[in-house]
């Protein structure tokens, strides 16, 4: 499994992961000519959620999350005005969350939700 087969099983199963909770998927992988946003999501207080998923084969490099460094949380909220400029609908709130996902053979993915990153 190569780096962007597993980028797509943690997106996935962050979305489900999303679903779940009753968020609406807003967008996924949206992309300008700064970036990428892996995902838009409104929560159930209808949030708009800028949801970075990092995903990881094995522990051996910490967590997953670990990898949403000070310079990634720039690009996000570089990408999230960029986003927002594009909606014709007002967006009152928004906030970052991190999905770390990390996969390991013979075992269950692990999925870690962290609201509110890089405040």
């Amino acid at each position: 499994m190569d780096r962007r087969e597993t980028g797509q099983i943690g997106e996935d199963l962050a979305v489900a992961h999303l679903c779940a909770l009753g968020w609406q998927i807003l967008d996924r992988n949206w992309r300008c000519a700064s970036g990428e946003l892996d995902i838009v999501a409104r929560d159930l207080a209808g949030v708009v959620v800028f949801c970075e998923v990092k995903c990881r084969r094995g522990g051996g490099f910490g967590s997953p999350l670990e990898a949403i460094t000070v310079t990634k949380m720039r690009k996000l909220r570089s990408l999230a005005v960029c986003w927002l400029r594009t909606q014709s609908v007002f967006t009152p709130q928004f906030r970052f969350d991190g999905i770390g996902v990390l996969l390991t053979d013979g075992a269950a993915p692990q999925l870690i939700h962290k609201e509110g990153i890089g405040l």
